[in-house]
Order: structure tokens, then sequence, then C-alpha cells
């Protein structure tokens, strides 16, 4: 599994099928009764123990397999606090749709309290990781697909807040329904360009560190971080170009009835 061009074909598949899997979780909860967004955190908790575990078990390991065994691990973390936001059990303290018509310095610290729990668990995540699991062990592609993550997840919430042309509320849970009101359709904003550009400075990086590594272990946990972080640059341009992306997980979600999410807000 070392081969480049299988280390490229497990990233993704492991991107689609963990970000398929969340989904489809939340959205089978949100078909039960109202304690089922909580049993699914509950019994998910395997992954977050599981994923602590297997970064504690390949700090210091640099074969191919523990940098594999890393980056899921780091996956399983991040899974497990995502599926605790999306189910509405970690989230910010602010919970009702935005109002119409406040300005921008308002707008942003309502926006702040929807998701501010959530960011600050991953934030506290990250350091935990940092701190007392790898800062002073050889493998760190944990912790750095957790931090591609975590800024990639900052970058695409602050490119919704300002303004994109395309904006996916269909997969938003009932108990988020709220965010969509904090969302702008607009034609572009000035982050957005930064965005793109951090990104692909950083897949660059990393690449530029696969094709010089010697090691076949590096090389590996590098791939890994190119192809992660060029997914994340990815999901940036899905915001703006005309592309069905939304198919890559609509066929395997149950259908379910709710109510409409409050409609992104159109800029002035």
């Amino acid at each position: 599994m070392t081969h480049p061009a299988l280390v490229v074909l497990s990233a993704l598949f492991l991107w689609w099928a963990s970000t398929g899997a969340i989904l489809w979780r939340v959205r089978r909860a949100g078909l039960g009764g109202p304690d089922d967004h909580l049993c699914s955190v509950l019994l998910g908790l395997p992954l977050l123990l599981g994923g602590v575990a297997g970064l504690h078990a390949t700090a210091h390991d640099l074969t191919p397999g523990a940098i594999y065994l890393a980056f899921l691990s780091a996956l399983a973390i991040w899974g497990w606090l995502d599926l605790a936001f999306l189910s509405g059990v970690i989230a910010g303290p602010n919970r009702q749709p935005c109002p119409p018509g406040l300005v921008l310095r308002a707008r942003f610290w309502r926006a702040m309290g929807t998701v501010l729990w959530p960011e600050l668990a991953l934030l506290a995540g990250g350091l935990a990781l940092c701190a007392q699991i790898v800062v002073d062990a050889p493998n760190r592609f944990g912790l750095w697909a957790f931090a591609v993550l975590f800024f990639a997840r900052i970058s695409a919430k602050l490119n919704l807040f300002l303004g994109v042309p395309r904006i996916h509320t269909e997969f938003l849970p009932r108990p988020l329904a709220h965010l969509a009101s904090h969302f702008r359709l607009a034609p572009m904003n000035p982050v957005f360009p930064l965005s793109i550009l951090a990104l692909t400075l950083a897949t660059a990086c990393w690449a530029g560190r696969a094709w010089t590594a010697t090691d076949p272990a590096l090389q590996t946990g590098h791939i890994l971080l190119t192809a992660l972080t060029a997914l994340a640059l990815l999901e940036h341009w899905f915001m703006v170009l005309p592309l069905p992306d939304q198919k890559l997980w609509r066929w395997i979600l149950p259908d379910r009835p709710r109510a409409p999410a409050p409609a992104p807000s159109h800029r002035p």
C-alpha cells in the first residue's frame, strides 16, 4: 500500500466513506426519536477512544502501516467530533436563526455563537494531540492531518458566512437547521482567494516533500497529507463551481420529511 496511486486512492476512499457514514448516521438519527442523536454520539465513542489509542500506539513508529493507522486515528477523532456537532449534542449556545438586517459585526458574533463549542472542542482536541501524544514523537502525520482538517473547516465556515455562490443546505440535519440563516449567497468574498491560495500552497508543500522523500513511510505520509489537503481545496472550489458534488453522498442518504431550513440570505 505504499505505491503513490494506491495511497491517493486510499485517501479518496477514506474521505468519501467517512463523510458519507457521518451524514448517513445523522440522517438516520433524524428519522427516529428525540434521543437518537444523543445515542449516536454515545455509541460512536469507540471512534474517539480508538483514535486516541491509535495515535498513542503509532507515535514512535515510522513504518507505512503505522502512518496509515495514525492517519485513520486522526480521522476517527475528527469524525466523532463532527458527529457530535451535526447531531446537535456539541453545538454553540446560539441555536436561533439569524434575524435579517443585522450589521456585519452583529452577524459575526451571532454566527460565532452557533459553532462556538464544537470549534473549541476541535481546538482542544488538536492541542491535546500536540501536547500529550505526538509533540516529541517522530510520527506526526496524524496531528498534521487533524490540523489540515481544522484549518480547512475554519476557512470553509468563514467563506460560507461572508458569501459564496453555491451552498448546499440540504445536508443540514434538523438540529442545525438554523445555521442556513447565517450563510450568505454572494458572487465572491475577499477571503475566498486567500483560502484557495493557502490550500494550494499547502498541497504543493506536501507534494514536494512526498516527491523528495527517500523513505517509503515518509513518502506515504506526505502523499496522504497531499491528497487530504487537495480534497479540502476541492471542497472550497465546490462553493463556486457549478458541479453536482452533492450527488457524491445524496444517493446514500435515506429520505426524510422535514421542514425547510431557513434559506441563506442574499447579500444586499
